[in-house]
């Protein structure tokens, strides 16, 4: 009859052809527990065997074969017999939650005083300690995001990054001349040839004789 082996899904099967070994971790935070080794006897004898059979080749290369296919076929009882005795040592270093079932270590994710894991029974201070850096930085977010980082942008203007059409230095706004090359800047040179009613003021583009604004000939 099989029998029920507790604290067997959170393991590292580490256990090879010279013995058997397991590491059994935190459900919570994943720290572990490595258990002791454990030789395989069968496993041991067939490598003795081969490397006998290595050095003297016939009878004892097919003695060291057969011992090998003898561990593979006992290997099974062996493994679970040294998995029960790994998991009854492991235990005692982990503490099974009774409201979740998680087994967790007693040192870091147990709350002693509540008799549960953290998971189910936060320690007050340190949950305490953890909201509130928590409640900080939603409050960070919070007044950063109603900061105006753009008041000096122009957000309806078309006015476009201006760059040296020899070097391609960008040019601050209203700079005449590239600071790299000293080439002059087209744009500013087009705005100081603007064009203005004698009469009213009025903005007019070089090519126009009369003002758009009061008529007046220019």
């Amino acid at each position: 009859m099989s029998t029920l082996i507790q604290f067997v899904a959170n393991y590292d099967d580490l256990s090879t052809d010279k013995g058997f070994q397991f590491k059994f971790h935190c459900d919570k935070c994943r720290n572990g527990h490595m258990s002791r080794f454990q030789p395989n006897a069968v496993g041991i004898a067939g490598e003795l065997m081969r490397a006998a059979g290595s050095l003297f080749g016939g009878y004892f290369s097919d003695a060291g074969s057969a011992a090998y296919h003898v561990q593979r076929a006992v290997g099974g009882k062996a493994h679970d017999d040294a998995l029960e005795k790994a998991v009854q040592e492991g235990k005692a270093y982990f503490k099974q939650c009774t409201r979740c079932g998680h087994w967790v270590c007693p040192d870091v994710c147990w709350n002693h005083q509540a008799g549960l894991c953290e998971d189910c029974a936060p320690d007050e201070q340190e949950e305490l300690a953890a909201q509130q850096r928590q409640a900080a930085r939603d409050q960070i977010y919070t007044k950063t995001r109603e900061q105006d980082y753009t008041q000096g942008l122009d957000f309806l203007g078309t006015a476009s990054v201006q760059q040296c059409a020899s070097c391609q230095t960008k040019l601050a706004p209203g700079q005449k001349f590239c600071p790299s090359c000293g080439t002059p800047n087209p744009a500013v040179q087009a705005q100081a040839k603007d064009k203005f009613c004698g009469n009213c003021g009025a903005g007019m583009k070089p090519e126009q004789k009369f003002c758009a604004e009061c008529g007046s000939k220019q």
